[in-house]
């Protein structure tokens, strides 16, 4: 299904693309200036985060988007708790690469570079501290990098997991590599063509399945890793990958989808591992996308389906939080910034502790009093 890469008024982080969810239906409005570089919120969790970055090759395929390219390259983000909280934090992404988004989604409310100074809060290449830590495997939505993801997978290290996040090259504005090459979106030429999502997330099951194979000799680190647990959580096309890379590998024992339309087809004797959609009001039960109802009913284990009232499809991402130091103005309606990414962060958590952990969380048996928003479906939401 052709993606929807440009914005509405000028907008394109905030708008919907047409995987998942459609734009919301008033058009945000450009404040006069920028508010300053964002900052992302805090972890809640108690342990100090450290990030570092690997760059793998896989020798065994091409590139899908790049026929001159001999192997399929990646760059995989990992995320983890640390035995320090000093040092250096991390940068959000570099100057070339807010550029290249910046542009490819049509915000020029902003100098290019004002995403590069968003202040993160893991520090850069700290050691990593711990011992039998569950593994979750971050996938973003097309065209946006896994780094549009971080305030979930430092909230989710500073709880005691390891996030590897994976750049797809060449589905995103910009990838950087070692020496400063950049992997710009070749994919985004492609995704009017017939079969386009089905492709994207085999592609990327793949290159999960890689990640999986290699993590244990490429980081140093990776003997804090629990192998055992591994989950898979993303975003829009990242989500519909979740569920692709759970059909192909049995590793991943558990996954989320965040308002992702679904392409992968799980086999007739159903998935029987424990699978959650987190969505927006587009994926209620009978909506416009019948993907996660076809899904439902092949959903054989533990399942839930939760709608975030007021969301919007990057209401699962940080590209809210950053609106402010784009100079745009919220959307009307939509969620507040703060709120969605402290639901997002609460529900995923909650998830992932009941089914990498085995701790029991009423959180998810039903609709809580302090989190309104969040409705359990199919039976307790209908349509707007």
């Amino acid at each position: 299904m052709r993606q929807l890469l440009a914005l509405a008024a000028g907008l394109a982080v905030l708008a919907a693309s047409a995987c998942s969810a459609p734009a919301p239906p008033r058009s945000a409005v450009p404040s006069p200036t920028p508010a300053g570089p964002a900052v992302l919120p805090a972890p809640t969790g108690p342990h100090p985060v450290g990030t570092t970055a690997l760059y793998l090759e896989d020798a065994s395929r091409p590139d899908p988007w790049d026929p001159d390219a001999g192997a399929r390259r990646l760059k995989v983000t990992l995320w983890y708790p640390a035995g320090r909280r000093d040092g250096p934090r991390a940068p959000y992404m570099t100057p070339k690469e807010s550029e290249l988004l910046l542009k490819g989604s049509r915000v020029a409310s902003a100098p290019y570079d004002t995403l590069s100074r968003t202040r993160t809060n893991a520090v850069e290449d700290a050691g990593p501290a711990g011992r039998r830590l569950p593994l979750v495997v971050l996938s973003p939505g097309f065209t946006k990098p896994v780094s549009s993801l971080t305030s979930l997978a430092e909230d989710l290290a500073g709880r005691g997991y390891v996030v590897a996040g994976i750049d797809h090259t060449h589905e995103s504005y910009a990838t950087t590599f070692p020496g400063g090459r950049v992997a710009e979106c070749l994919a985004c030429d492609s995704d009017g063509d017939p079969g386009f999502g089905a492709g994207v997330v085999q592609g990327r099951a793949a290159d999960v399945s890689f990640v999986l194979d290699r993590l244990p000799s490429e980081w140093d680190g990776s003997a804090v890793i629990d192998r055992s647990r591994v989950a898979m959580v993303g975003q829009s096309m990242g989500g519909a990958a979740a569920v692709a890379a759970m059909v192909k590998d049995a590793r991943v024992r558990a996954g989320i989808d965040m308002d992702g339309t679904t392409y992968a087809r799980i086999p007739k004797g159903g998935l029987s591992r424990p699978f959650m959609f987190l969505g927006s009001p587009a994926h209620v039960p009978g909506g416009r996308d019948t993907s996660w109802d076809r899904d439902w009913r092949l959903l054989t284990g533990w399942k839930r389906w939760l709608v975030l009232s007021g969301a919007e499809h990057q209401s699962f991402t940080d590209l809210p939080l950053l609106s402010g130091a784009l100079g745009i103005r919220p959307v009307r309606g939509v969620m507040p910034a703060a709120r969605a990414a402290e639901l997002t962060r609460t529900y995923v958590a909650a998830f992932l502790d009941r089914h990498l952990r085995s701790r029991p969380q009423p959180l998810l048996e039903k609709p809580s009093p302090r989190h309104p928003e969040v409705g359990f479906c199919p039976a307790a939401c209908g349509r707007p």
